[in-house]
């Protein structure tokens, strides 16, 4: 790791954790689920605003009334092409909830982070993560881990609050949000897209070559968090 380094901020998907676990196991599960979980909480106020947010963006892109069955109609669809839309992710985060308090699954963590968290935990390092799921979905994930509760190493959890992940502005609004100079935050993501992002906004890049993962020939790489 370079030196003046102070903060590692960490993609999930193809990083810490197997993009398979999210499209093969979550997104399904929230797929499944959404209808019910839509009709059966109509009196929460959340869902609610989630389906009034999910109703205004139907209507900006052409549907003139949306009703019910066009609403969910339209989160079923977004689902299935990962759409970051802030109310579908909020809804999953919602449902996945009720998927990690239940047991039906653990969230997937490559076995190479937890000693790394730790290890840079220890050398007085700070954490965060920056993830297209809400931070509830993070929250989750990491405090229902395969290893326990992760969540104690992580100081921030960024959401798509901060914009999208592949535009340089986002990582300007977590520079502002840390108070951390840019070049002292590390990025790690499997994304080329979004370690040039990160790069342009003044950040040092690491990707992560997971399995399936395409290596950049503009950011340096590693195959696991011990290599870091």
């Amino acid at each position: 790791m370079q030196a003046g380094i102070q903060y590692i901020l960490t993609d999930i998907e193809g990083t810490t954790t197997d993009i398979k676990f999210v499209h093969q196991v979550l997104f399904p599960y929230s797929a499944e689920r959404i209808t019910d979980f839509v009709l059966n909480n109509s009196f929460d106020h959340e869902v609610n605003v989630c389906v009034e947010v999910t109703r205004s963006t139907l209507v900006q892109e052409g549907w003139p009334d949306p009703t019910g069955e066009d609403i969910i109609e339209a989160l079923l669809h977004w689902i299935k092409e990962d759409r970051k839309h802030p109310a579908l992710k909020h809804l999953q985060g919602l449902i996945w909830r009720e998927g990690y308090l239940n047991g039906d699954f653990k969230g997937h963590v490559y076995p190479d982070v937890p000693p790394a968290l730790e290890k840079w935990q220890q050398s007085g390092l700070t954490m965060g993560i920056y993830s297209s799921g809400s931070e509830e979905a993070q929250r989750l994930l990491f405090g229902y881990s395969d290893f326990g509760d992760l969540k104690p190493f992580f100081s921030h959890y960024f959401d798509t609050e901060m914009g999208p992940k592949r535009e340089v502005q986002s990582y300007h609004n977590i520079v502002n949000r840390l108070g951390v100079p840019a070049e002292a935050i590390l990025f790690l993501s499997d994304v080329e897209a979004e370690l040039g992002a990160a790069q342009i906004a003044g950040m040092a890049t690491l990707q992560l070559l997971r399995e399936g993962t395409v290596a950049s020939e503009k950011h340096l790489g590693v195959g696991s968090f011990a290599e870091i």
